[in-house]
């Protein structure tokens, strides 16, 4: 694990290849960012952004969702995937933000986690992305890009939560998510793009596993402006990197 001040400058790194990683996200409101992550769940963004503007056309708060009927809006989010699944957890969602917070979203990471449909990771984006609050969501990107660099270490988002949370200054927290995020989608893939990664230097799996010298012989070096050649990314790599004694 990397000390708070490497943590830090990774993260500013990162944020410096992906600027504006933030704005991504751009709904107007809590509640349309709250429906819009639940509708994210096992679906692309794409799909997600194709069904959302319809769907707050006509449903722009919590209390005219609350009221809709599950198929009329399994119509209108089946491109999303699992649909039924999903159209119960809004109306749900929708429902219990009237009864207990008077249609609002709580700005509490506990009372978010409490609405059906509703995990750690949405109620994190939502805290972040249309709150103010610190929160750090942790996805499948984050665990790759974290467990990769060595910032964190662990397959369970909550813990990595917890460990990137206890070494980064609460304002950082949703920047570092975000910028893991894009990091892992654009560069940091299951077979990572190295030479187009600005943190290659300080990330573990790049110096361990893929520089790592071959039968005693050194690892070749990088002529001046090109990148280091590197062999195929191999499976279940953050378990590699701790073998080989990070």
């Amino acid at each position: 694990m990397k000390s708070p001040n490497v943590v830090e400058r990774i993260i500013d790194t990162l944020a410096e290849q992906h600027p504006n990683a933030d704005t991504e996200l751009h709904y107007r409101n809590a509640f349309e960012l709250l429906a819009a992550t639940i509708l994210s769940a096992q679906s692309t963004d794409e799909r997600v952004n194709i069904v959302t503007p319809a769907l707050f056309k006509k449903y722009p708060d919590a209390r005219t969702l609350a009221k809709a009927k599950s198929v009329e809006l399994e119509q209108m989010i089946v491109s999303t995937g699992f649909f039924r699944q999903k159209s119960k957890a809004l109306v749900g969602m929708a429902q219990q933000l009237v009864e207990q917070h008077g249609g609002n979203v709580p700005a509490d990471i506990e009372q978010l986690t409490a609405l059906p449909g509703v995990g750690r990771k949405t109620a994190n984006v939502v805290l972040g992305h249309a709150l103010g609050v610190p929160g750090l969501p942790v996805d499948r990107h984050v665990l790759r890009v974290s467990n990769r660099i060595g910032i964190a270490e662990g397959d369970d988002p909550v813990k990595v939560e917890g460990q990137l949370c206890e070494v980064l200054p609460p304002a950082k927290w949703t920047l570092a998510s975000d910028v893991q995020i894009l990091h892992g989608r654009r560069i940091c893939r299951p077979k990572p793009l190295c030479d187009q990664c600005s943190i290659r230097d300080d990330c573990d799996y790049f110096r361990i596993v893929l520089s790592a010298p071959h039968k005693g012989r050194p690892a070749p070096k990088s002529r001046p402006g090109t990148a280091k050649r590197t062999r195929q990314a191999p499976k279940n790599d953050a378990r590699s990197v701790r073998k080989t004694g990070r």
